[in-house]
């Protein structure tokens, strides 16, 4: 069966590629979905003089994006990748379709003290750290085996990329480019996600989407909605595929 759409996937802070398996498996047999690993995370090495800004890395994309000759796609953006997302979304990219957001970081900087942000970079590394990373950004029971994937990829984050987003991309404001969005978004959070709360997506993000952009709470779930929810962010993207 021909492919009809194709879904490109970013994945959240120190997480991979892998964090959209879920979401593949349940996706209709004529859709693609691709998920690369963002320079720096999971097996991705970041290219010669790469600098870790937001900009960067919808660079990297939109190069990612040539590469696979992609001429009709819907960018899915989770956490640090909505982030992403929204900054290549403003470019108007030719074949963008559509844009769902799953509790992105916000276009403004994102909101997390300096007592959370010093104790984040010294976690670096830190299996312990991890597990308990895991533990606080989900609420919806996981198998074992994605407890453990989750924790995998924490830990193979390079040093260079985790510091960089949490001193300095993280913080980044691209709320002036939001305007130049114009394509279709959905926005999708976790009822419980304690990382970047619902409250703060209706303060920070939906203001700056396209007039009509929902935002919708997926029911238990925290953070990690491609593992936590996968049919829930499945049946938000109903919508941008052809039927």
């Amino acid at each position: 069966m021909p492919v009809s759409h194709t879904f490109v996937a970013l994945h959240y802070w120190a997480g991979s590629g892998c964090a959209f398996d879920r979401l593949r498996a349940a996706l209709p047999a004529h859709t693609q979905l691709l998920a690369p690993d963002l320079p720096g995370f999971g097996t991705q090495s970041a290219p010669p003089d790469f600098d870790y800004s937001v900009a960067a890395y919808a660079d990297w994309v939109a190069a990612y994006i040539q590469r696979n000759s992609l001429t009709s796609y819907t960018l899915l953006g989770h956490s640090m990748g909505g982030k992403i997302a929204l900054a290549l979304a403003a470019r108007q990219p030719a074949g963008l379709r559509s844009l769902l957001l799953l509790s992105p970081s916000p276009p403004t900087p994102e909101p997390m003290s300096a007592a959370d942000r010093a104790a984040a970079r010294a976690a670096y590394g830190k299996p312990e750290e991890a597990a308990k990373t895991f533990t606080s950004i989900t609420n919806l029971p996981l198998p074992e085996i994605l407890r453990g994937q989750v924790i995998a990829d924490n830990l193979r984050s390079s040093q260079t990329a985790w510091n960089a987003w949490l001193d300095h991309g993280s913080r980044e404001n691209s709320s002036a480019l939001m305007p130049k969005l114009d394509v279709p978004c959905q926005l999708l959070v976790g009822e419980h996600d304690r990382a970047i709360s619902p409250a703060t997506q209706r303060q920070a993000t939906l203001p700056l989407l396209p007039p009509g952009t929902m935002l919708q709470l997926v029911p238990g779930a925290g953070h990690l909605l491609p593992l936590e929810a996968p049919l829930a962010v499945v049946a938000a993207l109903g919508w941008a595929w052809p039927s």
